[in-house]
């Protein structure tokens, strides 16, 4: 049985947004404001691309909150210095195909493991407010971020674009994203190869296509709910 996907949810940095490794520029940032030494973080943060950045620094800080929320700060704040300095910039074809995907009916949904601050400074350097009818943080869908399924499942919600889960299609360019996906229960689960991981991590993250951008995404769904 195939389904038309009426509802698209994708990812932003790495996916649909170049940022040219500012998270990780952020991150080292943050970790230098808290008197630590980001060569002991990197790995578990380029491990852990596309999850929501609290979740990411409360296991760096061994659970103590104070300091991940302190750290987290420290890291929207440097992240949001760098969107400011014009280091964002939309990767080739994505917004050709997020209107392509609108013009076919889908209701788009952009989400972020960023705050709503930084989210929304993204959203205003690169003028893509007016792009899609919903954009999505942790903290709009209760608070928990990648891998778990919450901001699709808020984006069905909230949209009501779709009455099944399998109308769902997503994308996104980290393993978190497909276990987004997988645990939403969409039908397709797109990564995409411009991001943090390669096919293999796709692919073990749940992955149902591997595409070289999000270009190819409407193409995709075409042919799969044909």
């Amino acid at each position: 049985m195939t389904h038309r996907h009426h509802l698209v949810v994708l990812d932003m940095a790495g996916t649909t947004v170049a940022d040219g490794g500012l998270v990780e520029r952020a991150f080292a940032a943050a970790a230098h404001r808290m008197g630590e030494d980001p060569a002991g973080m990197i790995d578990h943060v380029r491990a852990t691309m596309g999850e929501s950045k609290i979740s990411v620094f409360r296991h760096l800080f061994g659970g103590d909150e104070t300091k991940a929320r302190a750290a987290n700060t420290a890291f929207e704040e440097a992240y949001g210095e760098l969107v400011d300095g014009g280091l964002v910039a939309p990767l080739p074809g994505a917004a050709d195909a997020i209107a392509e995907l609108a013009d076919e009916g889908r209701t788009v949904v952009l989400t972020t493991g960023f705050s709503r601050t930084t989210q929304d400074a993204i959203l205003d350097a690169l003028g893509w407010r007016g792009l899609v009818p919903l954009t999505l943080c942790p903290a709009d869908a209760g608070g928990r971020g990648r891998p778990h399924p919450d901001m699709v499942l808020a984006a069905l919600l909230r949209t009501g674009a779709v009455d099944d889960v399998r109308a769902v299609a997503v994308a996104g360019d980290t393993s978190y994203d497909m276990l987004t996906g997988t645990r939403a229960g969409a039908s397709v689960v797109a990564g995409v190869l411009t991001g943090a991981h390669d096919e293999g991590r796709l692919r073990g993250g749940g992955a149902t296509h591997v595409l070289d951008s999000i270009a190819e995404l409407p193409a995709l769904l075409r042919r799969v709910g044909s």
